[in-house]
């Protein structure tokens, strides 16, 4: 079996028109708090209803680091009467709407590795939810593009980027493709309770694209080679969504429950999740015989300032810099898988030839994944 050496050559976005502050999406939920406990003032008087707690930016910020988002539907988001984002529906005839936003970042990723649809014969879109089971959201996005080869989806979570990347690697360099497209395309505003208010600032949408290919097709000196993939899965029940085919048939189950929708104990998961991900990492550097503090950058998932403060900390034994692991959360908030692609992609400048970098994901599994990339 051939075996080629495989490049990460180039990346794609696609930002959503519409941005929400902290302020706008607060002062929604606090109509909506406000109301609810108004409409329950009588059960709360006698101390058998609790009340619902108000919002703030304040509180957004420190929880998170999270200042705004960007979504594809701004005003129901906003509407405390609706509190989700409103699509037009789609025919079976129309490209879909994860597909849509999907083919953007992809033709964005085309273009900056000077290819076309047709120079791809491997695609796979890795998202943490999928706009239905069926035909796979990657064909119609192969056919869209005018793509060659097969296509498939798949869902690792947060984690599902750098899953992607590495089964992508593995058929391009055994030689069952040529050229990859990896696809994060994310309405992560669709699955969000924007009534509860641990969660109700957490995410939002976007679409990254990755290009892997064989380094002897790629354009010289563009991109990263990839040097080793690491991946890991441990199950918790820490982050669920619950929503599925199944749920209508569950009796007595209510297919439209907060559980059907995202949901964390996200104390646990800040607790259990950041030492098992710096442990990763170190551990993957370590067997490619890599010291920490000689790798340039970090791109890590996107969910929390905190979160990726700490892990740095315990990958280098000191604060990262800014430039080291590089936030774009505080404007894009947790865009799920496509959060450590975007941070590639918008700070993968100012590295020079044979600089290392790692880009990582962590989420619900639990899930994690490294890739350590080298500047060519």
């Amino acid at each position: 079996m051939p075996q080629f050496d495989v490049v990460l050559s180039a990346t794609g976005l696609y930002t959503p028109p519409h941005s929400i502050s902290n302020d706008e999406l607060v002062a929604a939920f606090n109509t909506y708090v406000s109301r609810h406990n108004e409409a329950h003032q009588a059960e709360i008087a006698a101390g058998t209803r609790e009340p619902l707690a108000e919002s703030s930016s304040a509180f957004i910020e420190k929880a998170s680091g999270i200042k705004s988002r960007y979504v594809i539907d701004k005003d129901g988001i906003l509407n405390p009467d609706v509190m989700h984002p409103v699509f037009a529906p789609r025919s079976n005839d129309e490209l879909s709407l994860q597909a849509e936003i999907g083919v953007k970042a992809a033709e964005d990723a085309l273009a900056r590795a000077g290819l076309s649809g047709s120079d791809i014969d491997l695609v796979i879109v890795a998202n943490s939810n999928m706009q239905r089971a069926y035909p796979a959201m990657a064909v119609e996005i192969q056919a869209a593009l005018g793509a060659e080869g097969f296509a498939y989806d798949m869902n690792v979570a947060c984690s599902s980027a750098t899953f992607a990347i590495q089964n992508a690697a593995n058929a391009v360099a055994a030689g069952s493709a040529a050229r990859a497209l990896i696809v994060n395309a994310e309405i992560c505003s669709a699955h969000l309770n924007f009534r509860d208010r641990d969660s109700h600032f957490i995410f939002g949408d976007a679409a990254a694209a990755i290009i892997i290919e064989r380094e002897d097709l790629a354009k010289p000196g563009l991109g990263f080679r990839i040097r080793s993939c690491r991946l890991y899965t441990e199950f918790s029940n820490n982050i669920r969504n619950n929503a599925g085919f199944l749920n209508r048939c569950e009796a007595g189950s209510d297919p439209l429950a907060a559980d059907k929708l995202f949901v964390q104990n996200g104390r646990k998961v800040f607790k259990e999740v950041c030492p098992a991900v710096g442990e990763h990492i170190a551990a993957h550097l370590a067997a490619e015989s890599i010291a920490p503090e000689s790798v340039k950058r970090f791109w890590l998932h996107q969910a929390n300032t905190a979160m990726n403060e700490l892990i740095a900390r315990r990958i280098l034994g000191r604060d990262a810099r800014p430039d080291e692991a590089p936030i774009i959360l505080d404007r894009y908030a947790n865009t799920s898988s496509a959060g450590s692609v975007i941070a590639l992609h918008l700070h993968s400048g100012g590295l020079a030839a044979g600089d290392t970098g790692v880009l990582s994901s962590f989420g619900a599994g639990y899930s994690i994944g490294s890739v350590v990339l080298q500047k060519r």
